[in-house]
């Protein structure tokens, strides 16, 4: 859940971290038309979804195009806006806060690199697995195998300006899903890659 502001559209975008290193923000997909990654968490959503760090709301309005009863939740108020227009329901939220139809969902959705919210996936997993219901599953998408699991500061910076606010972040790689899970007492039912993308779905253990 980057703070999604108006600016980052049409911007080279980047997650800038301390060390200097940065990492291109795939902005000019958050608004297009789902691809090949975005169909398979699209059609592995069978019932009541809760879209966490929803964005523009792209997968939240083609779930609900789809018929299925779809939730977004994003920290800004920008994000919740454009989602709404796009003929989806959504809430601002912080996926710590309490959540509308807490322990009844059947999905959750962790996409575009939002398994790295509060910069610890551990954590997060946990938080998220008290949302499902009983036989429930979070949908994720993560980096590729052989990256592990990395934290850092990073902060959001445009090809006009850096940003000033540095935030705790991280990165989940497809390697590292299997005992992440455990610890969240999960485990992965699938790993796949779909369009260049990685995606795993975890189920309780």
């Amino acid at each position: 859940m980057i703070d999604f502001e108006p600016g980052l559209l049409g911007h080279h975008c980047w997650l800038e971290l301390s060390t200097g290193e940065r990492i291109r923000l795939p902005t000019e997909r958050w608004r297009a038309t789902p691809d090949p990654g975005d169909e398979l968490l699209l059609s592995s959503c069978t019932g009541p979804t809760l879209d966490i760090g929803c964005g523009p709301g792209r997968l939240t309005a083609a779930l609900t195009e789809r018929g299925v009863a779809t939730l977004g939740m994003d920290i800004s108020p920008v994000a919740v806006r454009l989602t709404q227009e796009a003929g989806a329901a959504a809430v601002q939220r912080d996926v710590f806060d309490r959540q509308p139809g807490e322990g009844h969902w059947r999905h959750t959705l962790l996409a575009d690199g939002n398994i790295g919210i509060g910069g610890d996936p551990v954590r997060l997993l946990g938080r998220v697995g008290e949302l499902l219901c009983a036989k429930g599953s979070v949908l994720i998408e993560v980096d590729p195998p052989g990256t592990g699991l990395r934290r850092g500061q990073v902060r959001v910076s445009t090809d006009n300006s850096a940003g000033t606010r540095w935030f705790d972040w991280a990165w989940l790689g497809a390697d590292a899903v299997p005992a992440a899970a455990a610890r969240a007492g999960l485990r992965a039912n699938w790993l796949r890659e779909a369009g260049g993308r990685w995606f795993t779905e975890l189920v309780r253990s």
